[in-house]
């Protein structure tokens, strides 16, 4: 049975300008899987320079976290629309399987919130080993503590057992958590905050507690991002986890 989303993901996207920094702040003060993604990726993807492939790409939202000389290629489904995605010309076509491009073509790969999304994961990683050059990296981010997104394109969730097994075809695989059980709780209120104040007929019911869940959510935050930085939480429920290896 297919499940209905109440309110569909909001693309991630990085807008010019002074008030577009201040909207991108202010998102990923509220959005923490985007907030513990980019704490994950920002200092690897520092990092990456020659050809980098970013598979799923999106709206190409971390391409601006590469180093300028980065060689950046960004490859998607056409059905950019089923994902609530601007389709960009710079965006390669691929079947969200094989990757078009001949073996050992990048010196890096990033694939970030994609993988749950595969009906094929462990082809899509393969295919990831195949077009990566030796000594080459990969860094992946997926969800672990989210509610069913994208439906009804959204197939997985990862523990860091599987992931290890996922990526076994590399060297040097490291598993991050991301966030931990408070950060979950947080999103979690936040989340349901967003669905109260979805148009609805139940709306008699549900603004008066938009303010009792509302000043929850807000509390869970702000502790939310003291146990980010400062650990307080448990890690065997986060947020989801980072992955970064390398190729033999």
């Amino acid at each position: 049975m297919l499940v209905a989303e109440d309110f569909k993901p909001i693309p991630i996207r990085r807008a010019e300008g002074t008030l577009g920094r201040l909207l991108f702040a202010l998102r990923i003060t509220v959005d923490l899987q985007l907030l513990t993604c980019l704490r994950f990726l920002s200092p690897i993807l520092a990092g990456m320079r020659g050809g980098v492939l970013d598979v799923g790409c999106g709206e190409m939202p971390f391409r601006g976290l590469l180093p300028a000389d980065a060689r950046y290629t960004g490859i998607d489904v056409p059905a950019a629309e089923d994902f609530g995605m601007t389709r960009n010309a710079e965006i390669v076509n691929f079947d969200g399987l094989h990757i078009p491009f001949p073996d050992d073509s990048f010196d890096h790969i990033l694939c970030t919130e994609v993988l749950e999304h595969a009906q094929d994961p462990v082809g899509l990683v393969a295919e990831m080993l195949r077009v990566l050059r030796s000594g080459g990296t990969i860094a992946a981010t997926v969800p672990f503590s989210a509610r069913v997104h994208h439906a009804p394109h959204d197939y997985h969730r990862f523990t860091r057992y599987r992931l290890a097994e996922l990526f076994a075809g590399f060297r040097e695989v490291k598993v991050e958590e991301r966030g931990d059980d408070l950060a979950t709780i947080a999103n979690k209120l936040i989340v349901v905050c967003m669905r109260l104040i979805q148009p609805s007929m139940a709306l008699v019911w549900r603004l008066p507690l938009l303010p009792l869940v509302g000043l929850a959510a807000l509390t869970a935050l702000g502790i939310a991002h003291l146990s980010i930085r400062l650990g307080w939480g448990s890690k065997a429920d986060p947020l989801g986890y980072g992955v970064f290896a390398r190729k033999a």
